[in-house]
């Protein structure tokens, strides 16, 4: 009998220890996940554009800041059109409005959803933390490109706009 429940509450302990460990494991795995795939609008990350295709496609850009985050955000540029495969750039303005400096966190999605495997960085402000100085304000590039797979994509083939959409919070050491 005593040997029974030892081994009914070892599981149980193992079954625990299991499942807190998956749970850690999650948040890194499904981050890896949707840069595989593209899910939920989650962009790839690139070295050089493949070059232009001539064809044309429109790049939105939407900025938003956490309530908890005292900056304001937004891009130079509300939209633009775009080659697919050539190179472009982007440039966003962040003010710290506060009286202290403050670090932020960007984290960012394409929609429709579908494309974010075909937009690709190859740099930008949202791979780092940006610490700004009291009243202090600066401008962030953002450098891409659209994948011509963009339109050879069942999924995707008729996608004429994208919106790259980006939210500023404070970062977790603040």
């Amino acid at each position: 009998m005593i040997d029974r429940k030892i081994r009914t509450a070892m599981l149980a302990v193992l079954g625990v220890a299991g499942m807190t460990g998956l749970g850690f494991a999650s948040v890194p795995l499904y981050q890896m996940f949707c840069q595989v795939t593209g899910l939920n609008g989650t962009t790839n990350r690139g070295d050089a554009a493949p070059g232009s295709t001539g064809e044309k496609v429109v790049v939105k850009f939407d900025s938003n800041v956490s309530p908890s985050l005292p900056w304001q955000f937004q891009p130079e540029q509300r939209s633009v059109s775009v080659d697919i495969g050539g190179r472009n750039m982007a440039f966003f303005t962040a003010r710290n409005t506060s009286s202290v400096p403050i670090t932020g966190t960007a984290t960012f999605n394409v929609t429709p959803a579908a494309a974010g495997q075909y937009f690709t960085k190859i740099q930008c402000f949202c791979f780092t933390q940006q610490t700004l100085q009291p009243g202090q304000e600066v401008r962030m590039p953002v450098i891409y490109y659209v994948d011509p797979k963009l339109h050879s994509d069942p999924d995707t083939k008729d996608v004429q706009a994208i919106t790259l959409s980006y939210t500023f919070y404070p970062s977790k050491a603040e």
